[in-house]
């Protein structure tokens, strides 16, 4: 290839890296951010400070600070307060015992809303507690527009972030390398009482995108469709977080800003 056909190349991903308006990347969420996990920069933005609804990419945050808090193999008990809480749910039952490295697999992989209140119980005496130490924990990595008032995403008016927070909380838990590994799990045989219960992984992009590597999909009413992804290629991370999207956009907006991501670190 020719030098001026190289420079045409780079002038080109120059331009479409500057525009965060939406004219250069056509994504149907409402949120969306293409952030370099290792730098930090953001690559490309729409609406990227705008406050929306998390829905289960809460339990990103969630789960950095229960692994933060370290003890993971000790055990915990599941209380009648655990158990009251919409699903999705494990069914955990009051009595039972997991530790907290095997609830957090529940917590990723079945996206358990009972598990999350029983981690955030766990934690903090409290699920308002909690709610506190995550709000100040996303403070402290940058992400300051943000509120959080539970662990798991359940709608709440007063419980929001943007894709820009969502994208920092998402690099500062990724070098977790225990929960680098759990999001990038297919499945997991979850140690129910009864036996062990396969759970399987929501992300497909897993499957479908070549070096993803997590993070957290969501949904409610409110928040509709939400993605946040990670994938690793050639000794570069790219992070991709869509906010309020629809069904095909949660997987398809995410494949763009990870392609868009990788194509403008590429020189």
């Amino acid at each position: 290839m020719k030098m001026t056909q190289w420079l045409g190349i780079i002038a080109a991903i120059v331009l479409m890296v500057k525009d965060s308006t939406g004219a250069a990347l056509v994504v149907a969420a409402e949120g969306a951010i293409a952030m370099d996990g290792f730098s930090g920069k953001i690559l490309w933005e729409k609406n990227g400070g705008k406050r929306l609804f998390p829905a289960s990419s809460t339990k990103i945050l969630t789960g950095l600070l229960i692994i933060e808090a370290g003890h993971l193999d000790e055990k915990i008990t599941v209380t009648l307060e655990d158990t009251q809480v919409e699903p999705s749910s494990l069914y955990l039952k009051p009595g039972e015992s997991y530790t907290r490295r095997a609830l957090l697999y529940g917590l990723f992989l079945k996206s358990a809303n009972d598990v999350a209140r029983l981690l955030a119980r766990d934690n903090a005496g409290s699920v308002a507690l909690f709610a506190e130490k995550m709000t100040r924990r996303a403070a402290e990595l940058g992400a300051t527009e943000s509120q959080f008032t539970n662990p798991h995403g359940l709608h709440h008016p007063g419980h929001y972030t943007t894709a820009r927070d969502l994208a920092l909380i998402a690099r500062a838990a990724i070098q977790q390398p225990l929960l680098r590994e759990i999001v990038a799990s297919p499945s997991y045989e979850w140690p129910s009482p009864l036996g062990p219960i396969p759970l399987r992984n929501h992300n497909r992009l897993l499957a479908r995108y070549p070096g993803c590597i997590g993070i957290k999909t969501g949904f409610t009413n409110p928040a509709q469709q939400v993605l946040v992804s990670a994938a690793l290629r050639d000794g570069r991370e790219i992070i991709a977080v869509v906010l309020r999207t629809n069904r095909p956009g949660i997987w398809e907006d995410s494949i763009k800003l990870l392609d868009f991501g990788f194509l403008a670190t590429q020189f």
